[in-house]
């Protein structure tokens, strides 16, 4: 009988293939390497998605057709300036993201699930080293603005480490319920928080949404408001001393923790008494949020003066290059900032209207049909279990795109490619998936 079972867990275990393994692979390596945003680390997870993608041979469809003219594109675009290294950042953009939906689409529904769980135990262990440098002030894992210490963790990016954990957030929403799932999605919500970014609460937001129609309100409500209230009370114990010049308050800041995490795992166990002990916790949210409002100025604002001045600078780009755009990586955003002068900006924090200025009408028009076929193959992907939180990742990235410059970190975009794929069309025996499209 023992044998018996020894053989029946091992023909029901889950394991990667190597295409797979290499994919995760990457992620770890861009993770480590500040999102891989810097040549070392973004060859380093470029070269692993590459290998898994050759080793996959995965069948040609409308989303790396097109991820492969986006990549031509930006050569020939790089070639008309007579540089065309400034090219390659474009070239593995689109070779990470296409790459990464490639391989998840052809994992069987039991690998899916398991890079689900790695995708989202990934980005926990992101927002937790946040979370701890913002407690302890690991400078190199905070970044310092506007006066306050905000989470970056190993991506060093607070807005890039947001977007990661977001898409994780909606996608830990549609695992299977259990502890150690619960746990993940409490330090998710609580990461995005220490990063103080205002497009990773939106963007959250904007999945939470789309969750809703993808599942269901009720059950998105009854599922998102445990570990979003915990949440919560591990971040209103960091607004103490958030700001720099504050005093650092550890021992309340881990009980914040501890105390969220209980009421996180805690309240689906309560029963009648969930709502009433959610209103108190929302209502104790907001009264932190109204108290400690004046430190968290800059946060709640939708002003962003230095973001406004390089979007004007960068439509004057757009007016004097509308189709063929400036080359890539060649835009520098110079604008007027009143007392302190003129200020340049390498990025616009609008990925779309990045591409719109580097690689013109052509490169957008591209972009948005890769956007459009991801849709398309994810939609026609409906009803396998992951699917809702699949589409929910795509679109937190989507939303979030429009905000920071997120495409320029191979983090985010094997992230999102890894989200997309799961929700692909699915066959019994994964050979003939990722076809769709």
């Amino acid at each position: 009988m023992v044998v018996g079972d020894v053989v029946g867990a091992r023909r029901n275990s889950v394991a990667l293939p190597l295409p797979g393994l290499l994919v995760v692979a990457g992620l770890a390596a861009a993770v480590v390497a500040q999102g891989g945003y810097y040549l070392p680390g973004r060859v380093t997870s470029g070269l692993l998605v590459g290998i898994a993608v050759v080793l996959a041979r995965p069948r040609m469809n409308f989303v790396a057709a097109l991820g492969g003219a986006f990549a031509l594109w930006a050569v020939v675009r790089g070639l008309f300036d007579g540089d065309v290294t400034a090219a390659l950042p474009a070239v593995a953009a689109a070779g990470v993201l296409v790459g990464a939906v490639l391989v998840a689409a052809q994992a069987d529904q039991g690998q899916r699930e398991l890079l689900a769980t790695i995708i989202t135990g990934t980005a926990a262990l992101v927002g937790l080293t946040g979370w701890v440098a913002v407690v302890f002030r690991i400078p190199s894992w905070t970044t310092v603005a506007e006066g306050l210490s905000r989470a970056a963790s190993t991506l060093t990016y607070p807005n890039a480490a947001a977007a990661v954990m977001a898409a994780a957030a909606v996608l830990s929403l549609v695992l299977k319920p259990s502890l150690v799932n619960s746990t993940v999605t409490f330090l998710l919500c609580t990461g995005i928080g220490a990063t103080m970014s205002r497009a990773g609460v939106i963007a959250l937001a904007a999945g939470l949404l789309v969750l809703c129609v993808c599942q269901g309100f009720r059950k998105t409500v009854e599922t998102a408001t445990p570990p979003l209230l915990g949440a919560v009370v591990a971040v209103s114990a960091l607004l103490p001393s958030i700001r720099v010049a504050d005093e650092p308050q550890p021992v309340l800041e881990v009980a914040g923790l501890v105390a969220g995490a209980l009421v996180a795992l805690g309240l689906p166990r309560v029963g009648r008494f969930a709502v009433p002990l959610a209103v108190l916790l929302a209502a104790g949210g907001a009264m932190a949020a109204f108290g400690f409002a004046d430190r968290l100025a800059s946060r709640i604002s939708f002003s962003s003066p230095d973001r406004s001045g390089a979007t004007g600078a960068a439509l004057d780009m757009v007016a004097r290059a509308p189709l063929f755009g400036t080359g890539p990586g060649h835009a520098s955003f110079f604008f007027n900032a009143g007392d302190r002068g003129v200020l340049v900006m390498r990025y616009v924090h609008n990925e779309y209207l990045q591409v719109l200025v580097e690689l013109g009408a052509v490169g957008l028009l591209l972009v948005l049909g890769i956007v459009a076929a991801v849709l398309v193959a994810v939609w026609r992907g409906r009803g396998t279990p992951l699917w809702g939180g699949s589409v929910a990742a795509v679109v937190v990235v989507l939303v979030h795109s429009g905000f920071d410059f997120l495409w320029h970190l191979p983090v985010v975009l094997i992230v999102v490619g890894l989200c997309a794929g799961l929700g692909f069309p699915s066959t019994r025996d994964g050979m003939s998936e990722g076809t769709a499209g």
